[in-house]
C-alpha cells in the first residue's frame, strides 16, 4: 500500500468515527434533556390508529407531573417491545400516593390488564419510558 492509501484509510476510518460518536452525543444529550431512557420510539402495531399509524416516529418526555387520563405513554414492563398506548384511567394508592394507571389501544375493545403479567390489574408508574409529546409520521 502506498502512504497516500493509508493515509487515506485512516481518513475516513476516522471521520467514521467522529460521525459515530456525534450520534452517541445527540442520543445521550436527548436522553438527558427529555427525562426518558428511549427519547424517540416507533409505533409497531395498528392498536394506536387512527391517531397513530404503525411506523410512526414518537418523541417522548419524562416529567414529574403526576400521569392524567388521556395522556399517550409507552411502557415496557419487562418485554421485547416497548407499548404505545392511551392511559384510561389512573388509580392513587392510599397507602404510598403512588399512581397506578390502566391504559388501552385506542384501536383495541378491551383495556390492557391482559397484557400486564398475571398477578398486576393496574400498571406501575416505574414502567412508563415517557410521555408522547410530538409525532412525526
Amino acid at each position: 500500500m502506498k502512504s497516500t492509501q493509508i493515509r487515506q484509510f485512516l481518513y475516513q476510518a476516522v471521520s467514521l468515527g467522529m460521525i459515530i460518536a456525534s450520534a452517541l452525543m445527540v442520543w445521550k444529550g436527548l436522553i438527558c434533556i427529555t427525562g426518558s431512557e428511549s427519547p424517540v420510539v416507533v409505533v409497531l402495531t395498528g392498536s394506536m390508529e387512527p391517531g397513530f399509524k404503525r411506523g410512526d416516529i414518537l418523541f417522548l418526555y419524562m416529567s414529574k407531573d403526576p400521569i392524567r387520563a388521556g395522556e399517550i405513554v409507552v411502557f415496557n414492563d419487562g418485554r421485547k417491545v416497548p407499548i404505545v398506548h392511551r392511559v384510561i384511567e389512573v388509580h392513587e394508592r392510599r397507602d404510598t400516593r403512588e399512581a397506578d394507571i390502566l391504559t388501552k389501544g385506542d384501536a383495541n375493545d378491551m383495556d390492557d390488564r391482559v397484557l400486564y403479567t398475571s398477578s398486576q390489574h393496574w400498571l406501575q408508574q416505574k414502567y412508563i419510558k415517557g410521555r408522547a409529546v410530538g409525532t412525526y409520521f
